[in-house]
Formats: structure tokens, sequence, C-alpha cells
């Protein structure tokens, strides 16, 4: 067996996260940088002039020109939490750095945390990972195949139209040398032209040639300018086919993932946050201990999105 240099890379040890952040001190440096880079600004004026009033956790930033007060937490993914940032941080840690998914349950038994606040957290989080790669589209050599979340009901239908399944769309672009790039995992409505084409729209850069089993709603996207390259699998079976060795070997990772890390996972409401924060651990597999940085930008950069929105705004399909 060769040595694979992404999957035994060292990433980030726990005492090394330690070192870096396991102050709370520590922790808001790194929250300030993240939110301001070039230095605090003023989300009401954007006066960089300002004075800081409090002290501990209660400590507030005050602009010196509208008086405006705002915290290093407000108007961030992180607004109105009690949790110090160690908690946070601990969190982001665990999830970058776990290949094969973290559960909200070991997430609170890691972080001793009630199960709630960690499925809070996680989903929020998650929602970081989601709204970080959502405007990126692939170039190039892309692979695609329809694949579902969910199974059967008893009595019910089978296949494609089974009503427990969740579709969706997974995506893999290539470099020259034919290796996976950039990974997209796209909830649709159903494998339909109307659908296929929207997500086509949204997720492919013009000019991609895109490479498919030759389900015939595939041929949609050529409505956002991409190449089409059909392959009729026939009795053969898509994994048999090197054409599409990447996209299957990604879907099986995900359903390994899945079926080991969430044992009670309502697809139809949250799958598109798990396929999301799948696809972004994927997307920087290169560099496992820069992950946990960005994946702290991220979060700091994300808007609010509170537990009203977790449970009742599920993300809308293509």
């Amino acid at each position: 067996m060769s040595f694979n240099r992404i999957q035994f890379q060292p990433g980030m040890s726990l005492p090394e996260f330690h070192r870096h952040f396991g102050t709370e001190a520590h922790c808001a440096a790194v929250l300030k940088g993240a939110r301001w880079p070039g230095g605090f600004r003023c989300p009401r004026c954007d006066s960089n002039a300002h004075c800081v009033v409090g002290h501990g956790a209660r400590r507030l930033f005050q602009c010196n020109g509208c008086r405006h007060q705002t915290s290093l937490t407000a108007g961030s993914l992180m607004e109105h939490t009690k949790l110090p940032l160690t908690t946070w941080f601990l969190a982001i840690y665990l999830i970058s750095q776990a290949k094969t998914g973290l559960s909200a349950l070991a997430l609170k038994r890691q972080l001793g945390v009630s199960y709630p606040t960690a499925w809070l957290l996680h989903h929020k989080i998650n929602r970081a990972m989601a709204a970080s790669d959502s405007g990126h589209r692939l170039e190039g050599a892309v692979q695609v195949d329809d694949a579902y979340l969910g199974g059967e009901r008893t009595g019910g239908k089978v296949g494609r139209g089974s009503e427990n399944k969740v579709p969706f769309v997974a995506a893999v672009s290539l470099d020259d040398r034919g290796r996976p790039r950039f990974l997209k995992l796209s909830m649709v409505s159903g494998f339909t032209a109307d659908a296929i084409g929207k997500w086509a729209k949204a997720s492919l850069s013009p000019g991609c040639a895109v490479i498919s089993d030759g389900l015939g709603c595939f041929a949609a996207v050529t409505a956002a300018g991409c190449i089409h390259y059909p392959v009729v699998v026939g009795a053969r079976k898509p994994r048999d086919l090197p054409q599409f060795h990447w996209v299957n070997t990604v879907l099986g990772n995900l359903k390994t993932t899945l079926a080991g890390a969430y044992h009670a996972l309502k697809y139809r409401k949250y799958a598109a946050h798990y396929l999301a924060a799948f696809a972004y651990r994927f997307n920087r597999r290169f560099d496992l201990r820069k992950l946990v940085t960005e994946l702290i930008v991220d979060v700091a950069k994300c808007a609010p999105f509170n537990q009203h929105k977790v449970r009742h705004h599920a993300e809308a399909p293509f």
C-alpha cells in the first residue's frame, strides 16, 4: 500500500490547539483578528476610532464617533452565546479534525455541555461551513452522479420514487492530473431537467466538461454553458467505470461517515448542513492544521443563526 501524504499528515494536535487557543484571552485575540483583520471597524458608521469599556467577558468596543457599542460576538454566529469562547473554539477544532464526522452526542461528551447545547453548536458550525462554500463554482472536468439519503419505508416505493429518500447531486471537479480538487454535495427537489438546470447555473462555471452516467436530466447542464459528456452505464455499475472513480469514492466515504457517526438524522430537514460539512472538510483536506483557523474565521464571519432558524428554516433544494 502506497503512503498517502494527505491521509497521514499530522494535522493540529490537541496540545498544540491548547497552546494557541487554551484561554479566553487567546480566543478573544484570534476572534478579533478574524472579525476585523484590518483593525476594529464600527458596524454602524465604519469608523475605526474606538475605546474598550467594561472588563472580562463583558468587554465592549465603543465607537468614538457614533458611540455605538458592540461586542466580539455581536452580529456573528456566536451572537448572544452564554458559552465561553474556549468551548466554541474546542467545538470548532473537534468538528474540523473529525475525518469521519462527529455526532452531537460525541460533541456533548467532549465539551461537557448538555445535548441540546452540543446539538445547536454542531448545527451552527455546519451552517458556517455551508455558507463558506456556497458561492464556489466548480471548474474544468467535473464528474457528477445522482444520489439519495435515506431508504425505503415498509410498504413504500423503492428506487427514485421513494418518498423517504432525499435526492442530492454529488459533483467532483478534477485537476490537470485527474485528481479530485473540489467537491459539491447539493440537495435538489428531484432529478428533473429544471432542477438540474438551476443547480448547474449556481454550481458550475461556464465551459465545464461534465461527465454523467447518462441520466436524462443531466443534459440540462448545457443551460449553464457547460459541455455534457454522457457515459451510458447500461448493465454495468458506475463504480466499475474509471470515468466515475472519484465521485463514487466520495459517495462511499460519505456513506461511511453518515452510517458511523450519525444514527438518527432527519435527512429531509437537515441534510444540506451535513452534506456541506462533509464537503467543507474534503475541500480543505490538504492542510488539516490550517483547516482549524479557516473554520474559526468562517464562524466569525457567518451571520447569526439562532435555534428557531435551525429548526424551522430548512435549506431549500434546487
